[in-house]
């Protein structure tokens, strides 16, 4: 899977992210034209290499005449909307990026999406930034985004409002729900359109993954900083895949107050809905109550619906959630033949090693019940169907092979030495030839 990581060690910004699209390998050339086609009177992208810190980076102006008006959602909306440089999915991305900064806005202020007017994010630079990184990030072709936890940094800024903290209300509104980082530096590290990249393009949010590193990206901020480089990169590249491990999210909760039948009960109903395992575990909790830890493992996906189950059955106050990566064995289904009918089960195998058959339960013991045998017999039986199929293929190997090298040697040998005996005439003859 082709895959960006997003490290905004010091923050990020639209023109960071937009200088690293570029520095990892975006065509710049196509970058200008779908900001021409905005139509954006006199706008100009300008790429520079800097340094910062020692370290090398791109980076981004925007060069446009000095504006005077502030525009609202709706205006931009039209603005790319009407662009004919801009794909659908283009388009679409720009528009949520403003979207997801026109909705905080509106909730900090009291507004509505259309009422609220933009004010830094709504000057032209800003515009240019969203829409540049909305055509990178489609050009860059990547099917997952990963960006490590996002500082916003400390201290006050001055905007259009007034002396505001760090983060600004509208950035804190944006990054609700998303993991940020402490960074000791006084500064607004992350803008509010910084905020609304992450939003709408990260996938998820978590350190490098492991990957094959195939282009990085450098993109140079404004700012500089003692001892830090203020550059924001991109690593792209492809996900080290092994279909032997995979990450599931384990649910846990601890139970004092519920009983038994209730916790068989949403046993069941977890497992129906999707759970890969479901387990109990007696624990001794505060002021040494006996209880129950009910431990849950499923597909990340599938964490939300399970909770809400465990909520609602077990009146649960808290569910503890852990991603957790799991080692385990390729697995395929099949059946086995014998005397009480066909039995299904697993094979399971690691690597290149031998294939172990594990019989279903349900299986065995629908052919206990009807044959009125006892269901540790099925299983030993179909355990050693398995067991016998094997060795018989290998024995068919075996002895096709013996026989094939046995036959073709002796004939050889004997049709020879028969020609030598009966034409010794031939034989001189060849001789003198």
């Amino acid at each position: 899977m082709r895959t960006a990581w997003i490290e905004c060690a010091t923050g990020i910004s639209g023109d960071m992210t937009l200088a690293a699209l570029i520095d990892a390998g975006v065509d710049a050339g196509a970058i200008a034209s779908a900001i021409d086609s905005l139509g954006l009177p006199d706008v100009r992208l300008r790429i520079e290499t800097v340094i910062k810190n020692g370290f090398r980076a791109k980076q981004v102006f925007v060069e446009h005449p000095e504006q005077h008006s502030h525009r609202n959602y709706s205006i931009i909306r039209d603005l790319i909307i009407r662009a004919g440089g801009l794909s659908d999915r283009q388009k679409h991305l720009a528009l949520q990026m403003f979207l997801s900064v026109a909705q905080a806005e509106a909730h900090v202020h009291g507004s509505t999406v259309e009422a609220v007017h933009f004010h830094e994010v709504g000057a032209i630079d800003s515009i240019v930034d969203i829409v540049g990184v909305a055509v990178g990030f489609d050009l860059l072709g990547v099917d997952r985004i990963v960006c490590n936890p996002v500082p916003t940094g400390r201290g006050f800024v001055r905007i259009d409002h007034g002396v505001c903290p760090i983060p600004t209300p509208g950035t804190v509104e944006i990054l609700k729900g998303i993991p940020l980082a402490d960074i000791p530096i006084n500064a607004e590290l992350t803008t509010p359109t910084g905020a609304a990249i992450v939003r709408v393009l990260a996938d998820t949010f978590g350190p490098l993954p492991a990957m094959t590193i195939e282009q990085v990206g450098s993109g140079a901020g404004s700012m500089t900083f003692p001892n830090r480089a203020n550059v924001l990169r991109i690593f792209v590249g492809t996900l080290v895949s092994d279909p032997n491990r995979d990450v599931v999210t384990l649910l846990e909760s601890n139970l004092d107050d519920v009983s038994a039948e209730v916790i068989g009960y949403t046993r069941e109903r977890l497992e129906v809905s999707g759970a890969l395992d479901v387990f109990t575990t007696s624990v001794q909790m505060k002021k040494n109550r006996p209880g129950v830890l009910v431990s849950v493992l499923c597909k990340p996906e599938r964490a939300d619906q399970l909770s809400q189950i465990l909520f609602k059955e077990t009146g649960t106050l808290g569910i503890r959630r852990t991603q957790v990566e799991r080692a385990v064995q390729s697995r395929e289904l099949t059946t086995v033949p014998t005397i009480w009918g066909q039995i299904a089960g697993k094979l399971a195998w690691h690597g290149g090693g031998e294939k172990r058959f594990v019989p279903e339960f349900e299986s065995c013991a629908s052919a206990a019940r009807h044959h009125n045998v006892s269901l540790r017999d099925v299983y030993r039986l179909a355990e050693f169907a398995f067991a016998a199929s094997v060795a018989s293929s290998h024995d068919h190997s075996h002895d096709h092979s013996h026989d094939h090298s046995h036959d073709h040697s002796h004939d050889h040998s004997h049709d020879h030495s028969h020609d030598d005996d009966t034409h010794p005439g031939r034989s001189g003859s060849q001789q003198n030839n």
